[in-house]
């Protein structure tokens, strides 16, 4: 195989190979896209939708919460448990540093499993300790209005009193409660909508939820026009190798001994010599005016 087609060969091969990995990077954002939007329908849905049953929602303590219940205002009835209540660091609202309040709930039923709730948000001071009290929950039976979240993956940084995720069987545990007769919801945890009875004083609201789509579809798109744009210049790139490879064999072939760098020289067109009759001719009337030519005087 010729150098210049062995490099042609090698340009498509390295375009085809980032056309693919382009391609499939485009369809990983753009799949991202549709989960993001799929995301902010169901916040949409569901953040101001009707408070419905807890139970209705999520029938036992181990169940994962479904992807289109996220959000979802529910009422439940029971007795927080002051005493077990965890502070919740590194999460800032609006740029601020503050600890979330969790407080474990206590749901009205012949098992009483503990429900964990974000009450909502303290501020911290520079030592990162809180710089006000915490509230503290509504005392007795409490109605409580919850929107329902996942439960978060547990952290390896534990400390009593204070979480690094909300893992409910973490907060349960860091909060010193002991929970050995009762059992957790560890697949769903609540941020406080509304409690009856008030409390004099709550914590502050947790922002509502994140409706940006992001980046993802336009960076879907430029990863399709890279995968175009590799396939379109690396194609260029192998056919100039083979033109230029043919323009120098035309050339020399053209002028097979001259020296390389050499210029080359244009030929000129010789006129062809007589023959036959034509050439005869013109013999005779050159013979006939030397003979009519007069010698020499003596």
């Amino acid at each position: 195989m010729r150098p210049a087609v062995r490099r042609a060969v090698g340009l498509v091969v390295l375009g085809v190979v980032l056309a693919v990995t382009c391609t499939f990077l485009g369809r990983w954002q753009w799949h991202r896209h549709e989960w993001r939007d799929a995301q902010i329908a169901v916040a949409e849905a569901n953040y101001d939708a009707e408070p419905v049953p807890f139970a209705d929602v999520v029938a036992g303590p181990s169940d994962p919460l479904a992807d289109d219940e996220q959000w979802l205002p529910v009422t439940l009835v029971g007795t927080y448990q002051p005493e077990a209540t965890v502070l919740l660091r590194n999460r800032p609202v609006e740029g601020q540093a503050v600890y979330h309040v969790l407080v474990p709930f206590q749901v009205d039923g012949p098992d009483g499993a503990l429900f964990v709730v974000d009450r909502g948000w303290v501020p911290t001071g520079e030592d990162a300790t809180t710089t006000v009290p915490v509230p503290a929950p509504p005392t007795g039976e409490v109605t409580l209005v919850a929107r329902l979240r996942p439960a978060e993956s547990g952290s390896t940084r534990t400390a009593e009193g204070y979480a690094q995720s909300i893992d409910p069987a973490q907060v349960v545990a860091s909060g010193g409660l002991d929970a050995s007769g009762n059992a957790v919801y560890t697949g769903v945890y609540g941020q406080r909508v509304s409690e009856d009875p008030a409390p004099t004083s709550v914590p502050g609201d947790l922002p509502t939820p994140d409706l940006d789509p992001g980046s993802h579809l336009s960076y879907a798109f430029q990863w399709w026009v890279f995968a175009l744009g590799s396939l379109i210049g690396f194609s260029w790139l192998a056919r100039r190798e083979l033109v230029d490879e043919r323009e120098e064999l035309e050339e020399a072939s053209a002028s097979p001994n001259r020296d390389e760098g050499e210029p080359r020289e244009r030929s000129v067109a010789r006129p062809r010599r007589r023959e036959g009759r034509a050439e005869a001719e013109e013999d005779a009337l050159i013979d006939a005016q030397l003979a009519d030519r007069p010698g020499p005087e003596s």
